[in-house]
């Protein structure tokens, strides 16, 4: 291999270029490493030096220079150079990350600059491989493949996302019943609904995190000054569920109203456990079906096989012998 690279041209200068990326990436990482921990070492001797009114300030910069990560900076780097990757449907893919777990402001700019670097680096990739073989196909097989590759890359980040945020709703759906019991019981309690709320957040950190996300993030919408609709609301949006919808939609109108709170949670309660129970069931009743296709794929034709076979062997013993006589 290392004879093939050295005689032939395209590959030699495949190898230079891949040498050089890794190189420039490694280099861009570490530099964006130690330029973070420099903001983060100034940010912090500024809070020690300054007065109170800069202080918050300070602190403010200082956790947005935290959670700037590295694709962040290469968007802005890459948004500096000219090429704008603002999508034109922003507020609908903004909406579809945040159902997938992805609320930084930045992240639809990363998703659309991973969406037109991937297919590059796929196709880059197949070709480097292709050309390091003893004998590289032809140019109609490595146009096919390089054309697949370039589609798959192009679909990939929405099939990622959308996967993602599916098993993000499914899991948020499955938790939520236990959150409106632990609910109902701190609200008979005595406890208030942003009370209650925090309780339960705090609960389930470890049972389901995300419904614990979802709760504490409203609390600390209705602590910041935000009123109840707006909490609530806010968070309907960001769990992409029709269940938490509904729920926060009930919340506002028992909030209107003067409505009792907890008999509009222990009604909403019992409806949110008869749909899981109604879902366990749905799911036991397809296995049935399940079982049949491995069943006629893999055990039919073995009994067929088995049943038909003492037959075959006497035809070809008995039966074909008198036919040839």
């Amino acid at each position: 291999m290392l004879d093939f690279i050295l005689n032939n041209q395209v590959a030699r200068l495949a190898t230079l270029i891949g040498l050089f990326a890794i190189v420039a990436a490694i280099a861009y990482l570490a530099m964006g490493a130690m330029s973070r921990r420099a903001q983060i070492r100034a940010g912090l001797q500024t809070l020690g030096t300054e007065r109170r009114s800069s202080e918050s300030q300070s602190a403010a910069s200082l956790r947005e220079s935290n959670n700037r990560s590295a694709w962040a900076n290469l968007a802005d780097m890459v948004e500096r150079s000219g090429l704008n990757l603002t999508d034109t449907k922003n507020e609908r893919l903004r909406g579809k990350l945040i159902e997938a777990g992805y609320t930084h402001p930045s992240a639809p700019r990363i998703f659309t600059l991973v969406r037109l670097v991937l297919p590059f680096i796929l196709v880059l990739g197949f070709v480097l491989v292709v050309y390091t073989r003893p004998e590289p196909p032809g140019f109609l097989t490595i146009y096919i493949f390089g054309s697949v590759l370039g589609f798959l890359g192009l679909y990939l980040p929405n099939i990622f996302v959308q996967a993602k945020a599916d098993r993000r709703r499914e899991e948020i759906v499955n938790g939520f019943p236990d959150c409106l019991d632990l609910l109902l019981v701190c609200v008979e309690a005595g406890l208030g609904i942003e009370a209650g709320m925090d309780r339960v957040g705090r609960e389930m950190v470890q049972s389901h995190p995300l419904v614990s996300q979802l709760l504490s993030v409203a609390v600390l919408r209705l602590r910041a000054g935000a009123s109840r609709e707006e909490a609530f609301r806010k968070m309907a949006d960001m769990a992409g569920v029709d269940e938490i919808r509904s729920f926060t939609t009930l919340l506002i109108q028992s909030d209107k109203l003067g409505t009792s709170m907890s008999s509009t949670l222990r009604v909403y309660a019992g409806e949110m456990r008869e749909k899981r129970r109604m879902r366990a069931e749905e799911k036991a009743h397809r296995i049935p079906v399940l079982i049949s296709i491995p069943l006629v794929v893999c055990m039919l034709p073995t009994m067929i096989g088995v049943l038909m076979l003492p037959a075959s062997i006497r035809v070809v013993r008995d039966i074909f012998p008198l036919m040839n006589s």
